[in-house]
């Protein structure tokens, strides 16, 4: 094997530029190997494969720096970097981060995960690079969609205006742009990356600006006609060299040419086309479904593999019942809304599948939006909808909401308009890590003013609270954990919620000892926790499903508090400026003498790893639940 000889680029350097694609199957088989038991990025870490071995072929790694763009596509690059022997421990705890991390490998200069940054970093690092004098190479790997993100053009501006060296390789696996590649295309990138262009396109730019009033007119036009039969005018237009497209799968193509623009001067964009999924049929078959993927069995056959890839599918308990995910649950119920108010429309940023919207796409075409990587623009637009008279529902993940906090308060709480925004992924999410877990979005909604923020404890409470905030006149959040709920009987005619209004779940015989206020999914293992308790230690703990973080129901808290002075809130958030805060700053404005426990994530971010095994490490497990009201109960 190829790949026992490589542990690092140095070695790779040493292989035979023949033995290169016998190394590149092997590196795919590993990756195939290893997300089957650990789940993870497949498809498009599988396509860029190639582009990571000649970039680690061509470039002086580590010292020249390399970005990955979110990173999910990374692989190859972990493993060609130093990481191989521990490839089996991605995304387990205390094992390998499914994405860059700066901690892990100097390999990784810049920690990414979110889409969209690499162009804005790497530029970064080549503005200090030359301030401090230094020579080594910067470049950025972006693609997969990541160029629909309005913060990759941002970059791409400023880098052209700044003319520092770079080069940005645009990835595109058909999920941005997608050019056909043929030897006309390669024939041209060969002709540009020898230089006799460049320099020719140099001494007409001379001579055009020597003629003075016509001359700068004249240039523009020359280099718009000249676009017109070369891919990239956008790229040119803001400064940038652009070469390509070539087959991103042809090793010697992408070595020689990586060979020929390393040493271009100013910002370079070289465009290649991969496939997603490359190399494994059900991957390439339905790129999507394989984006993000739980573990599965190689065994299967591609049709089997299809049917219960990604994080969607149904399961069966023991007592034969389907058990729908959060994100099932959502996606039904907004169907089913939609097809009796005609103004209900959903907005999503590249996440129709993740989100649930697939359904909403198909039977109602019209009135679904899909605005690509633009989370910004997503809130934005519909607060617009919203101004003329529809009712928008714009669904993405938790972590990503962070990125259009101000168009939230600016654009839609603000002007206290009905928008709805539906968060998947609140709370812990697990191998994905830091990046991606929702773990502070009732922090940073709970400070904005107008905006009504709900998180329901099982599937019903889920429709209901979103039927709730499309009849609402005001901004609503709604927040719910990735994967599968209980398996509660959804009610057929949705019931309306009353606004900041609290349940109380789980009662006791007598006054009691405690009360606990839980949030969301930490509702019912909170009412397990009671049970056990009273069963075991004949502790009473009162349970409330407080429902709404805001506004909260004060009028049950001075109930509670009216019988009860030992109060436990609980929730997956991170404490500072949660649910628990909230609570806190009540009865601390109110009340002297309560005794109040706050049980919920610490100020720090929060590594990889199975949910069951952070709720544990960081007291959310019912175990540890049972240990820290047992405690307090006896304080």
């Amino acid at each position: 094997m190829v790949l026992e000889k490589v542990n690092f680029p140095d070695d790779l350097k040493r292989v035979e530029k023949e033995q290169l694609p016998k190394l590149a199957n092997e590196i795919r088989e590993v990756i195939i190997n290893t997300v089957s038991k650990t789940g993870g990025h497949l498809a498009p870490s599988l396509g860029c494969v190639e582009l990571a071995i000649a970039i680690h072929y061509v470039f002086d790694t580590p010292k020249d720096q390399v970005v990955w763009d979110v990173g999910h596509q990374s692989y190859a690059h972990k493993i060609l970097t130093g990481r191989k022997d521990r490839f089996q421990t991605l995304r387990q705890h205390d094992g390998l981060s499914g994405f860059p991390k700066r901690v892990e490998s100097a390999y990784d200069p810049v920690g990414t995960g979110h889409s969209s940054t690499s162009i804005s970093a790497a530029l970064g690092l080549a503005v200090a690079r030359d301030i401090k004098g230094e020579n080594h190479k910067v470049v950025a790997v972006i693609g997969d969609g990541s160029m629909t993100g309005g913060m990759a053009f941002e970059a791409l501006n400023n880098a052209g205006s700044l003319h520092n060296d770079m080069l940005v390789i645009l990835n595109d696996n058909a999920m941005f742009i997608s050019h056909s590649v043929g030897a006309l295309a390669a024939y041209f990138t060969k002709i540009l990356t020898l230089g006799l262009v460049k320099k020719f396109e140099k001494t007409v730019e001379t001579f055009f600006r020597r003629l003075h009033f016509l001359g700068v007119y004249m240039l523009r036009i020359a280099k718009r006609f000249k676009l017109l039969f070369f891919p990239g005018m956008l790229f040119e237009e803001m400064g940038f060299s652009y070469l390509g497209p070539i087959d991103g799968h042809d090793l010697e193509l992408l070595i020689t040419t990586l060979e020929r623009i390393k040493d271009f001067k100013g910002p370079v964009l070289l465009h290649v086309i991969t496939r997603k999924g490359k190399g494994y049929s059900p991957a390439e078959k339905q790129p999507a479904k394989f984006h993000g993927t739980p573990a599965f069995s190689l065994e299967e056959e591609d049709d089997e593999i299809l049917s219960t890839a990604g994080y969607t599918a149904g399961t069966q308990q023991n007592d034969g019942k389907k058990v729908l995910t959060y994100t099932q649950v959502f996606s039904k119920s907004l169907v089913k809304l939609a097809e009796n108010d005609t103004r209900i429309c959903a907005v999503t940023a590249a996440m129709p599948e993740g989100t649930g919207l697939g359904m909403f796409a198909q039977k109602f075409p019209d009135r679904f939006f899909d605005v690509g990587i633009a989370e910004q623009h997503a809130v934005t637009f519909a607060s617009g909808l919203a101004v003329n008279g529809m009712r928008p529902v714009v669904a993405m993940y938790s972590t990503f909401m962070q990125r259009a906090v101000d168009q939230l308060i600016h654009d839609v709480a603000l002007q206290n308009l009905p928008v709805t925004i539906v968060l998947d992924r609140g709370g812990l999410v697990g191998e994905d890590g830091p990046t991606h877990h929702g773990v502070f979005d009732l922090s940073y909604l709970r400070m904005i003013p107008n905006l009504v923020i709900m998180s329901p404890r099982d599937e019903n409470e889920l429709q209901r609270m979103l039927y709730t905030a499309v009849k609402l006149d005001r901004p609503v959040a709604v927040r719910y954990p990735r994967g599968y709920g209980y398996g509660v009987e959804l009610e057929q005619d949705i019931r309306q919620l009353e606004v900041g209004k609290a349940e109380v779940v789980h009662s006791v015989k007598g006054r009691g000892v405690i009360t606990v206020l839980g949030i969301g999914n930490m509702v019912i293992p909170a009412v397990r926790v009671a049970e056990k308790l009273a069963a075991e230690d004949k502790i009473e703990v009162q349970v409330i499903d407080m429902k709404f973080v805001k506004p909260l129901d004060t009028c049950m808290i001075d109930k509670v508090l009216s019988e009860y002075q030992k109060v436990v809130t609980v929730e997956e958030n991170v404490l500072t400026g949660g649910f628990g805060s909230g609570v806190g700053e009540y009865i601390g404005s109110k009340y002297s003498g309560v005794k109040l426990l706050n049980i919920a994530l610490p100020d720090k971010f929060i590594e990889h790893g199975k949910v069951v095994e952070l709720h544990k490490i960081y007291g959310l497990s019912e175990d540890k639940l049972c240990e820290s009201i047992r405690q307090f109960a006896g304080s």
